[in-house]
């Protein structure tokens, strides 16, 4: 009769020994969300490499990825420190994006959020809350309040396009001031 007690009360332990909380920051299923809302799949401290015609042009690193699925469309929400190294098509040095969270669409366009920080190779940077880099024409865009910054010059304004390397850049409503010498 011991030995019946024994094994009842092991098997008891054994039963409630993965109830607990669940982990912060995870939905259990019992959390009342819906199967819509969950993402397909979520990894922790990502390395991506975006490639075009088998040419590497970016590569997105973050601290954690969810993938969603909405039909056919598909997003990656990229957030924990994101950053975004794209390389130049003639081999010159590569542009660095930072932004605390992103959405890496289907086609491959990227959006940056929250205190994006863009350093190009020639020691341009550029502040904004949001940009998005468009694969397509390889392009950079903030409808949002830009602050360019140059060794000789800081550029301010609303509204902001340019190439992924920095050369050629439009503000739209813009401010500055430059030094001379």
């Amino acid at each position: 009769m011991p030995h019946l007690k024994t094994c009842f009360l092991l098997a008891i332990l054994s039963c409630t020994a993965g109830c607990g909380a669940p982990e912060k920051g995870r939905p259990s299923s019992a959390s009342g969300t819906s199967g819509e809302s969950l993402p397909a799949q979520e990894s922790w401290e990502i390395t991506l490499e975006v490639s075009e015609a088998g040419r590497k042009s970016a590569v997105v690193t973050a601290g954690h990825a969810s993938e969603y699925h909405q039909g056919a469309k598909k997003e990656l929400l990229i957030d924990r420190g994101i950053r975004v190294t794209m390389f130049d098509r003639n081999g010159g040095p590569p542009t660095v994006m930072s932004a605390g969270r992103g959405i890496m669409h289907d086609n491959q366009d990227i959006e940056a959020f929250d205190n994006v920080i863009i350093r190009s190779g020639d020691g341009t940077v550029i502040r904004t809350e949001h940009i998005v880099r468009s694969s397509a024409d390889r392009m950079l865009r903030s409808e949002r309040y830009v602050t360019i910054t140059k060794p000789s010059q800081t550029i301010r304004g609303y509204g902001f396009e340019s190439d992924d390397a920095m050369k050629r850049y439009k503000i739209f409503q813009a401010s500055g001031e430059a030094v001379s010498k």
